[in-house]
């Protein structure tokens, strides 16, 4: 009888690790997918930017913006597992790290302003500065290669 109960609560121990490193791996899924989205949106607002697009400019710059109210979702503590370049540093200076959505999102919206104006020159002023708001992010938390 003990060992019976021994044995279901390993059991049952395993199934609930094996469907947190499940969860934790969709999660990762889910984030890279988002901001496989961002590249491409950025790709997309440089080709339209030379183009003169400003519709598509505006378009995709909001959609990097509604893609930063979700990010944070996507970072919940120690979700390492699986093919990551996620730092821990995310985690370990989580209010440093939580400020940079808000800031491509400003740098995305301002982009999107200067696009429905059909500026040109703060148009490039501004694909620059979210540039540079997605690239410090990932300078600070993003690793160059995926562990080993």
């Amino acid at each position: 009888m003990i060992r019976g109960k021994l044995l279901l609560g390993m059991l049952v121990g395993t199934l609930l690790i094996t469907s947190q490193l499940f969860a934790q791996a969709d999660m990762v899924e889910k984030r890279q997918k988002l901001m496989k989205s961002n590249g491409e949106a950025a790709k997309a607002i440089k080709a339209a930017a030379e183009a003169k697009d400003y519709a598509t400019i505006e378009a995709k710059a909001k959609d990097i913006m509604g893609n930063g109210d979700k990010i944070l979702d996507f970072f919940p503590k120690g979700s390492t597992q699986g093919k990551t370049k996620a730092k821990p540093e995310i985690w370990d200076k989580w209010e440093e790290f939580s400020k940079n959505p808000v800031r491509v999102k400003k740098a995305a919206s301002e982009l999107a302003d200067a696009a429905k104006a059909k500026d040109d020159e703060a148009i490039a002023v501004k694909v620059k500065a979210l540039g540079d708001a997605c690239g410090s992010c990932h300078k600070a938390f993003r690793a160059e290669k995926y562990p080993e």
